[in-house]
């Protein structure tokens, strides 16, 4: 096989169409417009003495709190560990009044999506198991599909371990039968 049909063999990348052009074309035009109004409004400012506040809003007003916060938090990335937090406070209304008083959300893990949640006793941490499907699918649909993806359920801990001279040898106290 020689060059020339080698290189007929490999695919041409794709050439840029006309509608592609004239977006890169447009957005070349549309950041050299921008830069020349940046540039001539610091020549102003410049000329009349350095910044000042005009009747115009701009950059250097002060925000509301809300709007403050939210421009913090996704200027830093946290907009899902907010989210699940805000769910972990509205967790009654999510799940409902019942399961609420025996189910609590624990933790969030973002790098796994697993949602921790710790129940009061057996009973209630079987039938949050069997719930969680649809419990994951309502989390996804308030936070953003693939928020949450799996919801581990953890059972009642066992009393305090108390330790005395009337311990077993080998023995994890009370422990042993709570798992």
């Amino acid at each position: 096989m020689t060059s020339s049909e080698e290189n007929q063999d490999k695919p041409k990348p794709a050439e840029p169409s006309g509608v592609d052009l004239a977006r890169v074309a447009l957005r070349a035009a549309k950041e050299q417009a921008r830069a020349r109004g940046a540039e001539a409004q610091q020549k102003k400012q410049a000329r009349r003495g350095g910044l000042r506040s005009g009747a115009r809003a701009d950059g250097r007003d002060p925000l509301p709190l809300g709007a403050a916060i939210n421009r913090l938090i996704s200027e830093r990335g946290w907009e899902t560990p907010a989210a699940v937090g805000g769910v972990m406070g509205r967790w009654p209304q999510i799940v409902g009044d019942d399961l609420a008083k025996h189910c609590v959300p624990q933790k969030y893990d973002e790098d796994d999506r697993v949602l921790t949640v710790q129940c009061d006793s057996t009973a209630w941490a079987t039938q949050l198991r069997l719930l969680a499907p649809q419990l994951v699918a309502r989390l996804n649909q308030d936070l953003g599909q693939g928020t949450v993806r799996l919801i581990k359920v953890l059972g009642p801990g066992g009393p305090a371990r108390r330790y005395g001279p009337l311990r077993a040898p080998g023995s994890t106290g009370p422990g042993d039968t709570y798992g």
